[in-house]
C-alpha cells in the first residue's frame, strides 16, 4: 500500500517555506529517489501529477515533488496562486536553490525517511521550465544519478520578450501575463530579468546540457505548441549520448489538464510515465 504524505513544510534558502510530497511503500527497504519540477505557472497538486507519483511509487521508486517555494501557492492554500505577490518575485535562481534544499533534505542523515530511500540513486524529472532547471542542477550536482525532462524548454533568454518590450517592463516595474485557467493577471517584476542577466553564464541551458555526463532522457510531443518538439531536438543534439523520445501526437502536459476527475493517466502520460520508469530503472 502506498504511504502519502502530504503538504511536509521545510524552509526555503529565500524567507518561503517549500511544500512537499512524498509517494512509496513503507517496507524499510532502500528505494531510488525520484525528485519532480514542476514548471512555469505549475503546481505539485497539478492535474495528474498524484496519479503519477503512485505509479512511481507502486513501480518501487521513493517519489517526491514539491511546490517551488515562489510559485505563487501557499502553506494554506498550495493549489493555484492565492499570493502573486510571491510569484511575482520567483526568478531562476530561487528555483534552483528550492531543488538543492529539496535534495538536502532526504539525503540529510537526519531524514525521517532514511531507511526507505536509496540517497546513492536520485534521478530528476523536470517538465516544461521545470526542466531547464533540473538539466542546470544536474549538471552542478554530482549527487544526480539520471536525468529526465519533459517538454522542457531549451533556452531561457530567448523566453523573454523582444527589446522594446523589455524596456517597457523595466519601466514599469512589473510585467502581467494573464492564466489562461484561473484568469489571474499574473506579475512578474523585473527582478526576474535582472536576476538572469546577473547570472546568464549558469542559466544558459546549453551550457549546462553539454556538461551532462550521466543518463539522459529526453521526452516530448510532436503537437506542443507550448514549447515545440524543435526545443527538445536541440537539447537532444547538445547531448548526443541522451535518449530522445517522442510521443506523437501529445501536447505540452500529455493529454492532461486541471482538474483531473479520472482515476487513470491519460493515454500520452501514461507512455511518458511507462517510459521513465523503464529508463530509470534499478
Amino acid at each position: 500500500m502506498i504511504e502519502r504524505k502530504k503538504n511536509i513544510i521545510i524552509q526555503g534558502q529565500h524567507d518561503k517555506p517549500i511544500l512537499i510530497d512524498t509517494f512509496y511503500n513503507k517496507n524499510s527497504t532502500s528505494k531510488p529517489i525520484v525528485i519532480f519540477c514542476h514548471g512555469y505557472k505549475g503546481f505539485k497538486d497539478w492535474g495528474a501529477w498524484d496519479l503519477v507519483a503512485e505509479a512511481f511509487a507502486n513501480a518501487g521508486y521513493f517519489f517526491i515533488k514539491f511546490n517551488f517555494s515562489h510559485n505563487g501557492g501557499t502553506v494554506n492554500k498550495p493549489i493555484d496562486f492565492p499570493d502573486l505577490e510571491a510569484f511575482g518575485q520567483n526568478n531562476y535562481i530561487k528555483e534552483l536553490d528550492d531543488l538543492e534544499t529539496v535534495i538536502d533534505w532526504i539525503t540529510s542523515i537526519d531524514s525521517q525517511f532514511k531507511n526507505e530511500t536509496n540517497t546513492a540513486n536520485i534521478s530528476l524529472i523536470g517538465h516544461s521550465r521545470g526542466g531547464g532547471i533540473t538539466i542546470i542542477k544536474a549538471s552542478e550536482d554530482s549527487r544526480i544519478s539520471k536525468l529526465i525532462t519533459w517538454a522542457s524548454v531549451s533556452d531561457f533568454k530567448k523566453r523573454f520578450p523582444e527589446k522594446h518590450k523589455i524596456e517597457q517592463w523595466e519601466k514599469d516595474g512589473v510585467m502581467f501575463i494573464e492564466n489562461g485557467r484561473t484568469k489571474q493577471q499574473m506579475p512578474h517584476y523585473f527582478q526576474f530579468y535582472t536576476s538572469f542577466l546577473e547570472n546568464e553564464k549558469r542559466l544558459t541551458i546549453s551550457t549546462s546540457v553539454s556538461k551532462i555526463n550521466i543518463p539522459y532522457l529526453i521526452i516530448h510531443g510532436n503537437h506542443d505548441p507550448t514549447v515545440t518538439i524543435e526545443e527538445g531536438k536541440k537539447i537532444h543534439k547538445l547531448t548526443p549520448e541522451s535518449e530522445l523520445f517522442i510521443v506523437e501526437g501529445a501536447d505540452h502536459v500529455f493529454g492532461a489538464k486541471h482538474p483531473w476527475d479520472m482515476n487513470r493517466l491519460s493515454s500520452d502520460l501514461e507512455k511518458v510515465t511507462q517510459k521513465t520508469i523503464d529508463f530509470i530503472g534499478f
